[in-house]
């Protein structure tokens, strides 16, 4: 498995903290970007990480201030990403089961380090569950 990082400016010092774990958990990334504080365009950024994840089939971690803005570019970029955002480990433990989620949000300015560890921890060793929730998953690929 490899995982593909990205941030804004609001989410650099958090994404930072999470590569040192990933690094000390010797899991595989690479980090797209930004690669300092200074301002960027979020979009710019989920585009990258989404186009990574639908070619690779691998998952996405994206981090901005509120991991909304995140969230929502990585959804419109690119069909069969599915990004949710996560504030807590129970949420990506559903995002993972229920929804498949292939991306992971986080709002740098609502968690801190400890958490984000959990909720990563949890997207990346949570399975999805299938059956039911399949149909579900592939009705949210068709356009309305």
């Amino acid at each position: 498995m490899i995982l593909y990082l990205g941030s804004d400016h609001r989410g650099y010092e958090l994404k930072q903290k999470i590569k040192k774990w990933m690094d000390e958990k010797k899991i595989d990334y690479t980090d797209l970007g930004s690669f300092s504080t200074k301002s960027v365009d979020y979009p710019d950024i989920a585009r990258e990480v989404s186009e990574k994840v639908h070619e690779t089939k691998e998952f996405g971690i994206l981090i901005c201030a509120s991991g909304q803005g995140m969230a929502m570019s990585a959804n419109k970029a690119i069909d069969g990403v599915r990004a949710a955002l996560c504030n807590n480990k129970e949420m990506a433990i559903r995002a993972r089961q229920h929804n498949n989620a292939n991306v992971c949000t986080l709002g740098s300015e609502f968690i801190n380090e400890k958490q984000a560890i959990e909720i990563i921890d949890a997207f990346l060793t949570t399975d999805f569950e299938g059956g039911r929730h399949e149909i579900r998953v592939q009705k949210m690929g068709k356009k309305v």
